[in-house]
């Protein structure tokens, strides 16, 4: 017997609650497992598991713009994304997701949420005064990978393709150097992403789902590591090329082989921003599984091509670095952290970085047939060929920002009158993550 409409909806809605309530589940089991393991000794290397930081209570400069931010989303977001001209609405989501992005790194303080961020440790920054002809330093690249030698790069240099070094060197040679150059800079573009996936939902499943999107993209949760950390940016690079690729796929002309040419260099420097972008390709595929955009697609690839052949000329071939990077991976101290706890861990992670609208969000799209849906399921997708990997072990919650800002599209998948309590649960966890604990990132 066919449900009637109401009880089809209550019955949906239970159905989000028992998603919810799972996730919640996942998230507490995680942290008890981690603060029983921590206690017992056991190599985690996250005193606040499954989250990268420690505990920290505390309020900062930024807390009363993050809480006021959240508060004028949840309350006018939806309404306005309704309305606003798409073009107006497009900069207002990015400006709002700025405001987000920046409130939230500045609970810790200017210089411990942001100006010192990609300073104070041994990171990417590290290792840019060390570069002094960029063509010599690709050649000799994957030789500085491995642990143990007087001039091997520092960590995160080893751990990624040269692609983002190169990145940091290119701002400090324009003038743009430094700690606070790199942090705002990074989050710049990491707010990219709020404009990028309504544009491709746009372009996949209609205006009226785009709009719907916008007020989850801007509350994203994973905004806690979009300020400041590099894989923000690389969130923001990614879905940038994948919307130009699902313009490119639904429109004719030249303006659309450009846009195809322009995301495969976006996609193809990606693979060099860090080796985990391959797992880019579900996305790739959804776009051409809803709109067949073959010529699109094609362009695109070559584009791709083009990219990785001019790192090869130079003397950087993708598939060393990688080789090379899963030996350092196990030479490292974290490399003994237990795959037993990890690979659940990580998918608690995941569901405070994308917040508890990532589960709903799955269960709806698994029941959906539309494009929405499919860039859900792709999200979906992404996060468990990582963490299946044994590659990803702890720190997922940034490491996989470029995969988990798209379950924001589930957004598009619950009913309009659901969408200011779904928000107000994103809000609520990014802010008592940034309050509670120091994240490393």
């Amino acid at each position: 017997m066919q449900l009637l409409p109401r009880a089809a909806a209550a019955q949906r809605s239970r159905a989000d609650l028992i998603a919810l309530a799972v996730a919640v589940a996942a998230i507490a089991a995680a942290a008890v497992a981690g603060f029983l393991l921590n206690r017992a000794g056991v190599p985690l290397y996250a005193d606040a598991a499954p989250l990268f930081g420690y505990w920290l209570p505390h309020v900062g400069p930024g807390t009363p713009f993050a809480v006021l931010a959240a508060a004028a989303v949840i309350a006018c977001g939806p309404a306005v994304a309704a309305r606003l001209p798409w073009g107006r609405l497009l900069t207002a989501g990015y400006a709002a997701a700025l405001l987000w992005t920046f409130s939230l790194a500045m609970i810790d303080g200017w210089q411990n949420g942001i100006a010192g961020r990609l300073t104070e440790r041994p990171e990417y920054l590290h290792d840019v005064p060390r570069v002094t002809d960029i063509g010599a330093m690709l050649r000799v690249f994957t030789d500085r990978i491995l642990d143990g030698q007087p001039d091997s790069w520092t960590v995160h240099v080893s751990g990624h393709p040269p692609g983002v070094l190169l990145c940091y060197v290119w701002l400090e040679r324009i003038g743009l150097g430094g700690g606070a150059w790199a942090a705002i800079v990074s989050v710049l573009i990491g707010a990219l992403a709020a404009v990028a996936v309504p544009v491709t939902v746009r372009a996949l499943a209609g205006e009226a789902a785009a709009r719907a999107v916008v007020p989850f993209v801007v509350l994203f949760p994973g905004a806690v590591w979009v300020g400041v950390s590099a894989d923000g940016m690389f969130t923001g690079i990614t879905a940038t090329g994948v919307a130009l690729l699902a313009i490119a796929s639904t429109r004719r002309g030249p303006k659309a082989d450009v846009a195809a040419v322009l995301a495969g260099v976006l996609l193809g420097f990606g693979l060099f921003l860090n080796y985990g972008l391959v797992l880019m390709l579900p996305f790739v595929c959804v776009v051409l599984l809803c709109t067949r955009g073959v010529r699109a697609l094609l362009l695109a690839a070559v584009a791709v091509a083009g990219v990785v052949a001019v790192f090869a000329l130079q003397g950087f071939w993708w598939l060393d670095g990688y080789h090379l990077v899963v030996q350092r991976y196990h030479q490292g101290d974290y490399a003994q952290r237990p795959y037993s706890y990890w690979v659940g861990g990580n998918i608690g992670a995941l569901l405070i970085s994308a917040g508890p609208l990532a589960a709903v969000a799955v269960r709806r799209a698994v029941l959906d047939r539309g494009a929405a849906a499919w860039l859900v399921l792709a999200a979906a997708v992404a996060v468990l060929a990582a963490d299946i990997s044994g590659l990803s072990k702890a720190e997922v919650e940034r490491i996989w920002l470029p995969f988990a800002v798209w379950f924001a599209v589930g957004g598009a998948l619950l009913p309009a009158r659901h969408h200011r309590w779904w928000l107000a649960g994103q809000a609520v966890i990014a802010l008592a993550v940034n309050h509670l604990i120091a994240t490393n990132w």
